[in-house]
């Protein structure tokens, strides 16, 4: 990981740090403001006669806000303390349906749509007060209705503009399903994320008989769309790349879309290695889990599936089958949206944690550093590659 004290934090703040994070998004957010608290505890020393870093250490940068709902569903965003000046970061999940409301005496659950609004009604109670607003939305919502194939809308850019008009000056995200979405806002600060070192981290912290080489160890993206991925993951990791492609029966439709006929595979033989399926989410599973039966019959070794975001919209029993079966050893997403607890009880799951990542993006950003080097994980995949080769702890 980068540390905080390698980080050039020379800069002026932006403006007296802020954190705001909406229903739904609170345990990450004080993950995050845990790691802001000590390591601006740690340095305040430097700058406490400062007139320019006023309000610099605090006991915590989480502002109070909330968003009550009428009995008819309706609701209003509030912000309990004053915002002026601030430099502020909207954390949001637009996946966390855990969180209900009540309309008209009914419990009703979040949808990303939900979500989206009470995101904009604390924007619009901000009221212009703030110095600069950032949102970090790590599932970018609508990703998936990235590019329009008929008569579609184009939801992702839309909302992305709609940010924008509100007076949003940095989206963060992680792994969006599409980057070039940002097309739709070419003049305002855009940056997606990728979360392979942590990926990597907590694979070897896990599994610690891994031999990881072209002989034996690939890297495979389960579809045409997410080859960027597998191919970066490969680079890094000195490994062989494999990929699948859908092949679909195009002279029918079922349930809105063509049905897979099978999933193809191009590569060099997969027998006998360990493999790491890379993806951007796991919705229903059945992808994953056809891309590891493929797989085994091509008798890999062990099977670890990666994705940024865990949405497991169909529950765990097909994962807990794959598992009991040996067809998937492990399973690694990221904390960035809900997980149930019933998936952080699984033997084969493997959490991995981005608080402090997010913590030192909000940190360099407020001093208006340079995040490239943040973004950019090759030495630090490499260090950790180094220490696990040596036996050293990671």
């Amino acid at each position: 990981m980068v540390r905080r004290t390698e980080r050039i934090l020379e800069n002026i703040p932006v403006g007296s740090l802020g954190l705001i994070s909406l229903a739904g998004c609170e345990e990450l957010g004080k993950k995050v403001d845990d790691y802001l608290v000590q390591w601006r505890h740690e340095s305040a020393h430097e700058y406490k006669d400062d007139i320019a870093f006023s309000g610099y250490e605090k006991d915590t940068y989480l502002i109070n806000a909330k968003v009550p709902r009428f009995g008819s569903g309706e609701a209003k965003g509030i912000i309990g303390e004053s915002v002026r000046g601030k430099d502020l970061y909207l954390m949001v999940d637009v996946c966390n349906y855990s969180v209900t409301y009540s309309l008209t005496g009914q419990i009703n659950h979040m949808s990303p749509d939900d979500h989206f609004q009470n995101l904009k009604r604390i924007i619009a109670a901000i009221g212009g007060k703030g110095r600069r607003i950032n949102v970090i939305m790590p599932f970018l919502y609508e990703s998936r209705q990235h590019k329009r194939s008929s008569r579609e809308s184009l939801d992702c850019a839309l909302a992305l503009q709609e940010l924008v008009r509100m007076g949003v000056e940095n989206i963060i995200t992680f792994d969006a399903h599409d980057p070039r979405v940002q097309n739709a806002i070419p003049l305002s600060g855009f940056e997606t994320v990728s979360p392979t070192y942590q990926f990597i981290k907590g694979l070897l912290r896990t599994v610690k008989d891994l031999k990881i080489d072209s002989e034996h160890m690939m890297a495979i993206s389960p579809d045409e769309g997410g080859t960027n991925r597998a191919v970066y993951l490969a680079n890094v990791l000195g490994l062989d790349m494999g990929m699948f492609y859908k092949r679909r029966d195009y002279t029918r439709i079922v349930n809105g879309r063509n049905p897979i006929v099978a999933h193809e595979f191009l590569g060099s033989s997969v027998e006998g290695k360990d493999v790491i399926i890379i993806d951007d989410m796991i919705s229903s599973g059945d992808s994953i889990i056809d891309v590891a039966t493929e797989l085994k019959r091509r008798k890999a070794n062990r099977i670890f599936a990666a994705a940024t975001f865990g949405l497991f919209t169909n529950g765990m029993g097909k994962f807990d089958k794959a598992y009991e079966e040996g067809i998937i050893t492990g399973i690694l997403t990221t904390n960035l949206i809900y997980q149930t607890p019933e998936l952080l009880s699984k033997p084969y799951y493997i959490n991995c944690d981005m608080s402090k990542y997010i913590a030192l993006i909000i940190d360099t950003l407020n001093h208006d550093g340079s995040i490239s080097s943040i973004l950019s994980p090759n030495e630090r995949i490499q260090n950790v590659l180094r220490k696990y080769k040596n036996g050293e702890p990671i």
